[in-house]
């Protein structure tokens, strides 16, 4: 029908539409469905009405400011279909669904099926629920379940972002929206892709479900499952996700992390491992956090520290270790039961600190080096490294070092202050200074037995090394001295006082700095104030 141009015409509309009406609520029902739920579709107004000439008698025509109500939804179209014995229509341009005063969806087309109270809405589609909006162009919307659905395609848009993906689902009720397949979060902070998400609309939380990237401009984030904050950029982290540093030289995992990318905060719970590789430094342990901003990193629990400038890496264990770069260098403290280990270096002490700045470790608390057969303690050790390399050592106040020459003697050196000088990574000379002594077993020409034991006590003494054997001292001034026949020999003159042979607290490969071992309560140093001297990590 084209309209009606005069009063009984009009008056005829509106009596079909009585008839229409009276006739799609009442007259020919069809049989009740079993859901007691089910209401008829109503037409609540149209320009024209009139039945369908296809042969269709169940099918209305309408056209003109359409309007269908269905319980208190209202749906709005240019013309449509009416299908009475389904309960259903088919609605046609500028279709517009409104669902009391949150929720309102656009479209060019409509199917809707009353008796299910199900939507399909197709081109152009619209969702709208206060500050959400979703677009995309095949829709469905289930009333019942008041879910909305996209699967070839869609977006949703909310006060802050903007996400994108294949198939997607959400529910004005629980404001939660899930998106599968080619996820795509936008956020003017950050770029979130995902394979699979749920997101919570009011709080701004994106709960991540399946493999996603989060790349900002501090970083890189990794992650198969938890959640992200996109108000105030915290998330938790879990199945040992992964965050990377801007110029991709920090990485940091664990089984699980707490992320603050505001504080460039990281913290780690379980099997952390932190990764500089400008530095060369691994950290790990059962718990640690790294900032990103400050540089400052810290593990606990299992602690491990490993140097990989070299070849031949470094291993180190503690109870805790610190780790801080400021500028172009770098400081790492360790304390408590600190065992380490490298081909050419182990040893152990309490406390421990590195400074690139100078190059130096400095051991406190009973500290204890080996190098070959060579072992030497003190009240505190100070190593220089000249490229990773052991340069010089430095042994402060009761300085002992000991060379094993067969399991039951040994060569001695004691005094004041000692210091090593090595090659190559081997000891090369050692120079003792004040209240030196020594004690050596000298070998035959033929380099088969001991001639017997030499000792000397001097101011200074200074020890020439070859090929791991003595090969020349030199007293200042001329020392006393005396010499003992091997079969003279007694456990009371083989050793200078303060003997201690500690090998069997020395770390054996990388993964013996985690074994705890205990220094017999016989072989502690009794207690010693040194003037002047600092007995603890500065």
């Amino acid at each position: 029908m084209a309209g009606f141009k005069n009063k009984n015409n009009r008056t005829t509309f509106f009596l079909l539409l009585f008839v229409a009406t009276t006739f799609f609520g009442m007259s020919q029902n069809p049989p009740a469905p079993k859901n007691e739920k089910v209401t008829k579709v109503v037409v609540e107004n149209a320009d024209s009405l009139e039945l369908s000439q296809k042969n269709n008698p169940d099918t209305w025509v309408l056209r003109g400011n359409v309007i269908f109500r269905h319980d208190s939804v209202y749906m709005y179209c240019d013309s449509a279909y009416m299908y009475e014995l389904t309960n259903s229509l088919d609605a046609f341009s500028n279709v517009v669904i409104k669902q009391g005063d949150t929720i309102s969806m656009y479209g060019d087309f409509l199917n809707y099926d009353g008796n299910i109270s199900l939507a399909k809405m197709r081109e152009n589609v619209r969702m709208e629920n206060r500050d959400v909006t979703l677009f995309t162009d095949n829709f469905d919307y289930d009333r019942i379940q008041n879910m909305a659905y996209y699967f070839d395609g869609g977006m949703m848009v909310d006060s802050i972002n903007e996400l994108t993906s294949i198939y997607g689902q959400y529910s004005p009720d629980t404001k939660i929206a899930f998106f599968k397949d080619q996820v795509h979060l936008t956020n003017p902070q950050f770029d979130l892709t995902s394979d699979t998400l749920k997101y919570h609309t009011e709080s701004k939380v994106a709960n991540i479900l399946g493999p996603t990237v989060i790349e900002s401009d501090s970083g890189t984030i990794y992650s198969t499952r938890g959640w992200y904050n996109t108000i105030i950029e915290e998330s938790m982290l879990y199945d040992r996700s992964l965050v990377v540093s801007k110029d991709k030289t920090k990485t940091v995992t664990a089984d699980s992390l707490f992320y603050n990318k505001s504080d460039g905060f990281v913290e780690a719970y379980g099997n952390m491992f932190l990764n500089d590789t400008v530095k060369k430094i691994i950290l790990t342990g059962n718990y640690g956090y790294y900032n990103e901003v400050t540089k400052y990193a810290f593990a606990t629990d299992s602690a491990q520290m490993i140097e990989f400038s070299r070849k031949d890496s470094l291993f180190l264990h503690a109870d805790t270790l610190k780790m801080e770069t400021i500028g172009e260098e770098r400081e790492v403290k360790a304390y408590h039961g600190v065992r380490f280990y490298r081909i050419d270096i182990q040893g152990v002490c309490d406390s421990l600190q590195f400074n690139t700045v100078d190059s130096i470790l400095k051991l406190y608390q009973n500290p204890i080096l080996w190098n070959t057969e060579y072992q030497i303690n003190g009240d505190t050790i100070k190593i220089l490294f000249n490229d990773s390399t052991v340069e010089r050592m430095y042994v402060l106040n009761y300085a002992f070092a000991m060379q094993e020459v067969d399991t039951t003697y040994f060569n001695q050196l004691k005094g004041r202050n000692l210091t090593a000088y090595f090659v190559g990574g081997e000891l090369d000379k050692i120079d003792i200074e004040g209240s030196a002594e020594s004690l050596y077993y000298p070998i035959d020409d033929k380099n088969v037995s001991f001639i017997g034991r030499y000792k000397a006590e001097s101011d200074d003494i200074s020890v020439k090394i070859k090929n791991r054997k003595i090969s020349r001292t030199v007293w200042y001034p001329t020392p006393q001295s005396e010499t003992l026949p091997i079969p003279d020999l007694n456990p009371e003159n083989k050793f200078l006082k303060d003997f201690k042979d500690y090998n069997y607290l020395r770390p054996q490969n990388r993964e013996d700095i985690f074994t705890k071992v205990i220094m017999k309560t016989e072989d502690v140093p009794p207690p010693r104030r040194v003037h002047g001297q600092h007995q603890h990590m500065e």
